[in-house]
Order: structure tokens, then sequence, then C-alpha cells
């Protein structure tokens, strides 16, 4: 389970297993830094993608005796319940379920992770009111994801990340946040600067390359 104290850094693999082991490898080994399953990592290989990532991140850990922690991006919008046991089968900590989504599957979503003991993740992207899907919710998600999506940053210039969001949040519930959609380390610091407690990168961590290791360390440092 997370920590609400601590500032994380999710990376989100969406390529290929080869380079997500690749990528993994060159990480360091903190427990401030979470793996996502992204979608189309999931789409690609299946739930065979979240096994081989937590067994690609436990190895990289189990010098310290760190436990790995994977989010499945699997973005349920149907089947709250099965999604959620097919994740946990495959050893994910954590899933994602979309907020508009029904709020029936919504409530089935959260409910199951609770008794599964995994971190229930509600994407709110392309909701303009988060606070509003909330209100409706019979228990909260452990944490909330403010999303400005990849499609939306690439053919919508204008499209802000939604970082006004968090304090809406903030001033009615006590849950995580997440802030998904800026890449840059200026992004990063903004989301922390707004109370954010997990940034989500993806873009830097596509391919590996020579600076895949200090780019991890700088974002860490930009989030403590």
């Amino acid at each position: 389970m997370l920590d609400k104290k601590t500032r994380y850094l999710q990376v989100a693999l969406n390529n290929t297993l080869d380079e997500a082991r690749e990528i993994i490898s060159l990480l360091p080994q903190s427990p401030r830094i979470i793996i996502e399953a992204g979608t189309p990592l999931i789409k690609r290989y299946g739930l065979e993608a979240i096994r081989q990532l937590n067994s690609f991140w436990s190895y990289q850990l189990s010098s310290h005796n760190l436990e790995p922690y994977i989010v499945a991006d699997v973005k349920t919008m149907d089947r709250g319940q099965t999604e959620v046991l097919l994740a946990k089968d495959a050893g994910a900590s954590a899933v994602v379920a979309l907020g508009s989504a029904p709020i029936e599957t919504i409530n089935i979503f959260i409910k199951t992770c609770h008794e599964n003991n995994l971190d229930s993740m509600v994407d709110m992207m392309n909701i303009d009111q988060p606070v509003k899907t909330l209100r409706n919710l019979r228990k909260l998600p452990d944490v909330v994801i403010l999303h400005r999506g990849v499609d939306e940053e690439m053919f919508n210039k204008d499209k802000p990340i939604p970082y006004i969001q968090i304090n809406k949040i903030r001033a009615s519930y006590n849950t995580l946040i997440a802030m998904a959609g800026g890449d840059t380390i200026r992004e990063v610091q903004r989301a922390i600067f707004n109370d954010a407690n997990i940034v989500v990168v993806w873009k830097e961590f596509y391919k590996s390359t020579e600076n895949t290791a200090k780019l991890a360390e700088e974002f860490l440092r930009a989030i403590k």
C-alpha cells in the first residue's frame, strides 16, 4: 500500500517487454518508484505484461529487500470485479478504472480492490469536474488520477494539465492524487508544487537510452 507522506515517481512502460526489461534494469532501487504496466503494453501482451514487470522489478529490488509495486492500467469501463481479480492474479499491486465508467462499475471496482488488498486508482481523464464523480461513489478510491491524455496534448495544444483540480479535491477528500500528462522536469515539479502525491511519466521511458538511469534520478530528486 502507498504512504500518503511519500512522493512517488510512476514510470509507465508502454513499448515492448524487451524495452521494459532494459529500462527497469537501469532504474534506481528506490521504494519511491512505481512501475506501471501501461495500457498499450497490456493490450500487446495481455496479463503476461503484468507478470513480467513484476518479475523484472522484483529482481531489480531484490538486493535491497524491497517489494515491487506494479500498477495495471487496464482502464476498466465494465466488469469491475472481474478485471481487478485478473490483475491481482497477474501480480498487480494496484489497478486503474476510468472515472467515466458507470458508477456501479467504479463502486464494485473499488470494493473488490479493497477486499483483495490492492490499491484502487480512478483515472479522471476527460472528466471536467472529478469532485462530482467522487461525490457519487460509495467509497473513495485510494488514488485519484488527474490526466491530460496523449492525444489531447498532441492535437490540442491549449489543453492544460489539470493541476487546478488538485486543490478542489483536497478541499473535500483525503485521498492520494496522481498527476499524468506532463513529462518534463518542470511539469513534474509543478505537479509536486501543487501537492500531487504521485507523478506519472512515460515519454522519457519509452525506450532505454544511455541517460535513462540519470533521468530517473533527476525525476526522483524533483519530487522530494
